[in-house]
């Protein structure tokens, strides 16, 4: 009997220690976190920069207790994300799409409010992009997005190559000048596209009406034959390179370009341009809303916010005062304005100064339904104008060689039944 006893004694020990030994090698499971966000958009760690998806999985690691692998991938324009997300066909649990798109998503339901309690770094982001300033979530009484980066549109041109004289005028007629016909290069995605269009003739990119978009229309039609091509991430060779000279483009992104080949140069459109936010969202199929929360709110830490924004050149929707004032992060914001005005003389002001802050702008906001069809047709009747016209010249070309080709082979089997009964 005591034999038994301890047998059963026995084996509730090893249930225990089993029990306890399984529960451990689960708290070490690694957790894959999905984080679709556009390309070039973070400090990923090359050239000794702050490695932003490696030092939150450091964090999960020390702070959290948590093994963490974030897996991140990129797009180039919210209609791919949009189409990808929305089709259910892949999960990600944390998206950085652009104000209208967000309009959509949460006018769709395919994203879930957010809980600011586990986003106590919020607090760090400027009043400018808070409360009513959301312009972009139909006026819910919940929130369902965290500002990443903001910026405006502008052209972007190669003083090499364009005059003083042309980009002087600093207007939009610049990228519809015949002059560097096939050196112009413009967005690969309708809104943006019709946006340059838009913003040029003076019309409302949100509310023009179908003959002001049958116009805009017409002037990209116009455009075309200038353009050497539709381009998104492409852009950054080609104007670094010099294979192109004038693009309208982020102005985040000039400096980027800049870098690289400072004979460009910026400037915002007089008749106005297109303002934007990027935010953090989590879609609502996300199998990891907690670790979705927690990438967010690391995110917003100033400085981690600020290596990214250095990395990027984008502008942050930080209040820079208030973490000035504050103490904690002031260190890492003046590296931060050191680094940028290393890059650019006039980047700071470019990004917040009297420079942008005297642009008109106009941010998209979500088109209707019938919108969306209509910019949609458009933007098919354009592209696909293009891509007939050149097949048909291709196709009429192979046509008459081929005539050609066998009129010379029937004239010269004719002369040799010629010379043959001759």
């Amino acid at each position: 009997m005591k034999k038994l006893c301890l047998f059963f004694a026995f084996l509730l020990l090893f249930a225990s220690f089993a029990t306890c030994f399984a529960g451990a090698e689960g708290a070490g499971e690694r957790i894959t976190l999905y984080v679709y966000n556009w390309g070039e958009y973070i400090s990923d760690g090359s050239e000794d920069s702050f490695d932003t998806n490696a030092e939150f999985e450091a964090y999960c690691r020390e702070e959290l207790g948590l093994n963490v692998k974030v897996n991140y991938s990129t797009f180039s324009s919210n209609e791919e994300m949009y189409a990808k997300v929305s089709s259910g066909a892949v999960t990600y649990d944390v998206l950085i799409p652009s104000d209208y798109t967000i309009e959509r998503m949460v006018e769709e339901k395919l994203l879930i409010p957010l809980d600011l309690e586990k986003i106590p770094n919020y607090r760090f982001i400027s009043d400018d992009f808070k409360g009513e300033n959301i312009y972009y979530e139909c006026g819910t009484e919940e929130q369902y997005s965290i500002p990443y980066f903001y910026g405006m549109v502008g052209v972007i041109y190669n003083t090499d190559i364009v005059s003083e004289e042309d980009a002087g005028e600093e207007s939009w007629d610049l990228m519809w000048n015949e002059t560097y016909a096939g050196d112009i290069l413009q967005f690969n995605n309708s809104r943006d596209a019709f946006g340059t269009a838009l913003y040029k003739l003076g019309y409302s990119v949100n509310d023009a009406t179908d003959e002001q978009w049958l116009e805009a229309l017409e002037l990209l039609k116009e455009q075309k034959a200038l353009v050497q091509s539709y381009v998104m991430d492409e852009i950054f060779n080609k104007m670094k390179s010099g294979s192109a000279a004038i693009s309208a483009y982020y102005a985040g992104d000039f400096f980027t370009m800049y870098e690289d080949n400072d004979s460009l140069a910026f400037y915002y459109p007089v008749e106005g341009t297109n303002s934007y936010i990027d935010c953090m969202c989590i879609p609502a199929n996300a199998q990891h809303k907690d670790l979705a929360h927690e990438y967010i709110n690391f995110m917003c830490r100033p400085d981690v916010a600020l290596s990214n924004a250095a990395y990027t050149y984008y502008a942050s929707p930080l209040d820079l005062d208030y973490i000035e004032e504050d103490g904690e992060y002031a260190d890492a914001l003046e590296e931060y304005v050191e680094a940028m005005e290393e890059v650019h003389e006039d980047a700071m002001d470019i990004l917040y100064g009297d420079t942008a802050k005297s642009v008109k702008t106009e941010a998209y906001l979500n088109l209707s339904p019938e919108g969306l069809e209509r910019i949609n047709a458009l933007w098919e009747e354009l592209k696909v104008e293009s891509s007939v016209g050149t097949g048909i010249y291709v196709i009429c070309g192979i046509i008459l060689a081929g005539l050609v080709t066998l009129a010379v082979f029937l004239f010269v089997r004719k002369r040799k039944w010629e010379k043959l009964y001759d």
